[in-house]
């Protein structure tokens, strides 16, 4: 025990000892420093006019080369268009109508899940691309190839490119439509098509749309009714009443639509309401 004692109190002087070193090394480096010297004198401010030396300064540009937009500026703007383009596709383009159209067809065979979403959804959106093709065109003649080659600001760029877009979804609105969103809104009559907001264009757009879609899906399913109709009379006429007519008419209703060329005739009627040549 009193080997213990002692191994402890020679532990705790080493640690003093060091302590004590410490301290005056620390205290020694403290009082070499000269107490004269003079603190860094301060930075002289620099003028307006005066030339900044490299490393002074951080500066963004904005605008590249020749003045045209730069890279970072022209992908911050991709990001944010794309981030917003699935509400402009079904709000602003064709997608919404032939979408809906090629769905009421599908209703109208019966077919539940035959063709799936995703191709219905991917043929709408291929037929969307070949309707607005010219409208695309047009938008990036006169807005987006101008600010790329820094003929326009921005502002000046989304004005002019918006306009072939604002013709297209005019040309294809009711004017009982506009004149809705326009009461609703409690706005005055525009009195030229240009005067009309295109936060009351859009919506009117989209009834006009639907409108169109919903009459075209009724014409598509007066025949398959028909044939419904028929089969279900020739059931009840057999006495057959416990199959259901659904099952007995699907298949006809198939073969008509297969002898008739049903998806090109849709497409082509659909194509053609945009064209104006159907």
């Amino acid at each position: 025990m009193s080997l213990g004692l002692a191994r402890g109190t020679a532990g705790r002087r080493l640690l003093l000892v060091l302590l004590v070193v410490a301290a005056l090394v620390v205290l020694g480096a403290v009082l070499a420093q000269p107490s004269w010297a003079a603190p860094n004198p301060p930075t002289p401010p620099t003028t307006p006019g005066a030339p900044a030396t490299p490393g002074d300064t951080v500066s963004v540009s904005v605008n590249g080369v020749n003045g045209t937009p730069s890279s970072s500026v022209v992908v911050l703007v991709a990001i944010t268009l794309l981030s917003v383009a699935p509400a402009l596709l079904l709000m602003m383009t064709s997608f919404t109508k032939i979408f809906v159209v090629l769905a009421l067809s599908r209703n109208a065979l019966g077919l539940q899940g035959v063709p799936p979403n995703q191709v219905l959804a991917g043929l709408a959106l291929f037929l969307s691309l070949f309707v607005m093709a010219p409208v695309v065109s047009d938008v990036n003649d006169t807005g987006v190839q101008p600010y790329l080659n820094g003929e326009m600001t921005f502002s000046q760029a989304v004005d002019a490119g918006s306009d072939p877009l604002r013709d297209f979804m005019l040309e294809h609105t009711r004017e009982q439509d506009l004149a809705l969103l326009t009461r609703a809104a409690d706005q005055p009559n525009p009195a030229t098509p240009d005067d009309v907001p295109i936060t009351t264009l859009i919506p009117a757009f989209l009834l006009s749309e639907l409108r169109s879609a919903f009459i075209m899906g009724f014409v598509i399913f007066v025949p398959f009714l028909v044939i419904d109709l028929v089969v279900s009379a020739v059931l009840m006429a057999m006495g057959m009443m416990m199959l259901p007519p659904v099952m007995v008419s699907l298949p006809f209703k198939i073969l008509l639509f297969v002898l008739v060329d049903g998806w090109g005739l849709i497409v082509t009627s659909l194509v053609g309401s945009y064209t104006g040549s159907g």
